[in-house]
């Protein structure tokens, strides 16, 4: 089975739709599951979550919408680990449908929130970011306190864990995308969590107004492409064809669909929906055709 990026886009453009606008996969139940060796997977159907464990505890990256909370913790208790055992969550970037049940799960398991600094600044506002293209339009969430910053190329350590941040800002000024190293037995890979790509923004932003905001955002495609990355995934799983790489795993496909070193080059090249999207408007907004 294939998974051209192409197809994938046409199912990734609602579940990337303007923040005011939600899906319905967004909430949909999705049983919990392991990704690969200590990491695992607790979104839902259509918003990641993901939890990477060790014996001296574990973080969580991302943890949806709000009015996920109660799911997410339920997928996690789900695969026998405990909430108070979580001592960091990430995020990729600061909207409603990633960090919007934070706060909770923070004030839930006691763990310490770690972000990018304009990510932080964001989370501490609950999404009120004038920064962020999508200011005005994107819902709010609640805020987050005392957030700590991780600076780009900083790495975040939980016992063995030691996941590393690269600041991909474009989406959101704080957009960052996360990696770390999972094994399996003797067989070690390099996990890629990549932060969207799409130029989304509220009507009457111009995104070649700010000439280092662009400049940045090519850059963040850089940044991607370059990511140790032997396994992809993504904020919202439809838009690098996660959960269908999982089921086609699950019933038996092998090479394993879901370890792809290309993956991360695939969704930043030149030629994906994310990097045509913003030459487009681009174009667009300088008036050509």
């Amino acid at each position: 089975m294939k998974f051209p990026i192409l197809a994938l886009w046409a199912g990734a453009a609602l579940a990337a739709a303007p923040l005011h606008a939600q899906n319905p996969d967004w909430s949909q139940p999705q049983k919990p599951f392991r990704i690969y060796g200590n990491s695992w997977y607790v979104g839902t159907r259509g918003l990641s979550a993901i939890l990477i464990t060790s014996p001296q505890g574990h973080v969580l990256i991302d943890a949806t919408t709000q009015d996920n909370a109660a799911q997410i913790e339920a997928n996690i208790r789900r695969l026998g680990f405990r909430l108070k055992d979580i001592r960091v969550i990430l995020n990729s970037h600061a909207h409603f449908d990633h960090a919007g049940a934070i706060a909770r799960l923070a004030s839930d398991s006691g763990a310490q929130v770690q972000a990018s600094a304009a990510g932080a600044k964001a989370l501490e506002a609950g999404g009120a970011d004038p920064d962020d293209p999508q200011y005005g339009e994107a819902a709010r969430f609640p805020p987050v306190p005392h957030v700590k910053v991780v600076g780009d190329g900083g790495t975040v350590r939980v016992g063995p864990i030691a996941v590393v941040a690269h600041y991909t800002p474009g989406h959101t000024p704080g957009s960052t995308s996360w990696t770390w190293r999972s094994c399996e037995k003797d067989r070690c890979l390099d996990l890629a969590y990549a932060d969207s790509l799409t130029a989304y923004s509220r009507d009457g932003y111009r995104f070649s107004d700010d000439p280092q905001r662009v400049e940045d955002f090519r850059r963040s495609f850089a940044t991607v492409a370059g990511l140790p990355c032997d396994l992809l995934i993504t904020p919202h799983p439809g838009a690098s064809g996660f959960l269908d790489k999982v089921a086609a795993r699950d019933k038996g496909q092998r090479p394993d669909p879901l370890v792809d070193p290309g993956a991360c080059r695939a969704y930043a090249s030149p030629g994906a929906p994310a990097r045509r999207m913003l030459d487009a408007r681009l174009a667009k907004e300088r008036g050509q055709p």
